[in-house]
């Protein structure tokens, strides 16, 4: 059992930046895959990016790469998502997700925990 708490969102320019946390609970942190997700109002959940165990494999959607990067630190229980060149398309609520084991999952169902999620607005 993991328990995930987001932190960093808030109001952005485009063109901005922000940095969104996940705190984790639990010893085995660092067994998890991380994914996050986003949703949009009227939109259903989508897969943002997702990175492996040890940090080593990331994988991002289509339209969030080479703005967004996934990492994460074992000894903080910690993973984030740095989000650059932020677009008004960017805004929605942006969960944190977790797996075990190590295959790296795009879709909302293969992640059995969750957090609140985060609110994240750019503006025009």
């Amino acid at each position: 059992q993991v328990q995930l708490v987001e932190s960093g969102g808030g109001l952005v320019q485009a063109g901005g930046s922000l940095r969104l946390s996940c705190a984790a609970s639990g010893r085995t942190f660092s067994t998890y895959v991380m994914g996050w997700f986003r949703q949009a109002p009227g939109k259903e959940r989508e897969f943002v990016a997702a990175i492996s165990w040890s940090g080593g494999r990331t994988y991002y959607a289509d339209s969030v790469k080479g703005r967004f990067i996934i990492s994460r630190d074992n000894a903080k229980n910690t993973v984030y998502l740095q989000m650059n060149s932020l677009k008004p398309e960017d805004t929605a609520v942006y969960y944190c997700a977790a797996r075990s084991g190590s295959a790296i999952y795009t879709g909302a169902t293969s992640y059995p925990y969750w957090g609140q999620g985060t609110q994240v607005t750019v503006s025009s």
